[in-house]
């Protein structure tokens, strides 16, 4: 099985990809096509992909079942201990130049009375 998910790209490249896909949601693409062929559409997705991000997820023998690939994304696979974990960078860090720091979460001010007692000091 074989997905590839394509957000902001020509819409010339999601009519190349349905001759071998079927496109069951905009920019989602599902299909089990050949390995040789599965690679060349990959080659055709980064070449015509433009400004646009891609993400190619398909089968294969290992301790997940499945493995990806990224064109343009945010979010990068990296492998941890074996498995292929999928790591988001964080925005605020990447803005300031630093790495992710943990800070402490302050209680939400919600309806439930012990919001309202913590809120207006009661007991």
């Amino acid at each position: 099985m074989t997905v590839i998910v394509l957000t902001n790209c020509p819409v010339g490249l999601r009519g190349f990809l349905t001759r071998w896909l079927l496109e069951i949601s905009p920019g989602v693409f599902l299909g089990n096509p050949s390995t040789r062929v599965r690679e060349a559409l990959w080659a055709e997705v980064r070449q015509y992909a433009g400004q646009g991000r891609a993400l190619l997820a398909y089968q294969t023998n290992n301790e997940q079942g499945y493995t990806f690939e990224t064109h343009d994304h945010g979010w990068h696979p990296s492998d941890h201990e074996g498995l292929t974990l999928i790591r988001r960078p964080n925005p605020k860090a990447q803005q300031k130049g630093e790495r992710e720091q943990r800070v402490p979460q302050v209680a939400r001010q919600g309806w439930s009375k012990a919001s309202k007692r913590r809120r207006f000091g009661g007991g």
